[in-house]
């Protein structure tokens, strides 16, 4: 392999590995064929740019593509320690940054940007990018699963670009603080399992986003309307309030009446950054009642690398340790 290009930022604690250089266009014209054409014949890149000794369990990215649409600015594929995201808001958030930073759109304010679940239309101004999210739609409610060691344990489905299980962290005696970190993964991974056991959760127009993404404990907060800790991928702890994540819980709270269109909340991480979020309309979404969201947070660079690869070594591939 040939020398890879990068840009890293992070959004609410969140990392980001942006690919700016140093591989070619991924085939395919839309982005979910491209999406599929790196999974299946160049998921190297993947792997050693997340993977130690580069990245690690936790590590983020994202790959720049040629847009899908005539209208989008550019296209972006999303990457992790499993594989691929259908739509990541925590992305969104410094890629609109990085894109008027760079040149990447002609107006900060009208970036358009293909994503594998949808065009996503975001702006940059004054430090903050926001973000209209895809139809964000609850799709099944008052769910519960046994849980050895504890039971039954209530959870609801949503979309928000990604799908989730949403639990009450209270059921299970969590206050959502790293500390309690371990639990949180070792929980969420025996939710998740446990939940896809009983069949992948569908999307209503597209068998590539047809999955459980995640599980996202939800909690009381002082400093916010709540708390999100969302384990996702294999065993990933996102360290921001995630992007999906809240568009997705606006979605349940407007399906049980407790937030309104027009209404504008904030949701914290684990680490106690912030994310807000506000229902900008109502609508059905292939005859599913659904939201659009307004998502907004602040992104920042942490640095820029050349990463490199020798031949004889071993462990150029990559590898994961836990």
């Amino acid at each position: 392999m040939r020398p890879i290009q990068t840009i890293d930022m992070h959004t609410a604690g969140e990392p980001l590995r942006i690919i700016s250089g140093g591989i070619g266009e991924p085939e395919g014209t839309t982005i979910l064929e491209k999406r599929r054409w790196l999974k299946d014949n160049a998921d190297h890149i993947r792997k050693t740019l997340m993977w130690e000794p580069r990245g690690h369990a936790d590590m983020y990215g994202c790959i720049i593509t040629e847009p899908e649409r005539d209208d989008s600015d550019f296209g972006a594929i999303f990457i992790h320690n499993e594989g691929y995201s259908t739509m990541c808001g925590h992305a969104i958030v410094a890629l609109a940054r990085y894109a008027s930073d760079e040149g990447l759109c002609e107006d900060p304010i009208r970036i358009k940007i293909d994503a594998p679940a949808g065009q996503i239309p975001a702006s940059y101004a004054d430090g903050k990018s926001s973000f209209i999210n895809v139809p964000s739609f609850a799709s099944s409610m008052d769910q519960s699963v046994d849980i050895a060691g504890h039971g039954s344990i209530a959870y609801d489905i949503a979309s928000g670009g990604a799908i989730y299980a949403f639990v009450d962290a209270g059921q299970v005696g969590f206050s959502l603080t790293p500390d309690e970190l371990p639990e949180i993964v070792r929980l969420g991974r025996e939710i998740k399992a446990a939940v896809r056991s009983r069949g992948e959760p569908q999307h209503p127009a597209e068998p590539d986003l047809s999955f459980l993404y995640g599980v996202i404990f939800t909690g009381p907060s002082a400093a916010a309307h709540s708390r999100h800790v969302c384990v996702f991928a294999d065993g990933e702890v996102d360290r921001s309030p995630t992007g999906t994540g809240v568009s997705a819980r606006a979605a349940l709270l407007h399906a049980r009446g407790e937030l309104s269109r027009g209404e504008m909340i904030q949701i914290e991480s684990i680490l106690g950054t912030q994310f807000s979020v506000e229902i900008e309309s109502v609508a059905d979404y292939y005859e599913i009642p659904s939201v659009e969201t307004l998502v907004s947070g602040s992104a920042f660079y942490t640095g820029r690398s050349e990463f490199n690869f020798e031949q004889d070594d071993p462990l150029a591939g990559g590898f994961l340790l836990r």
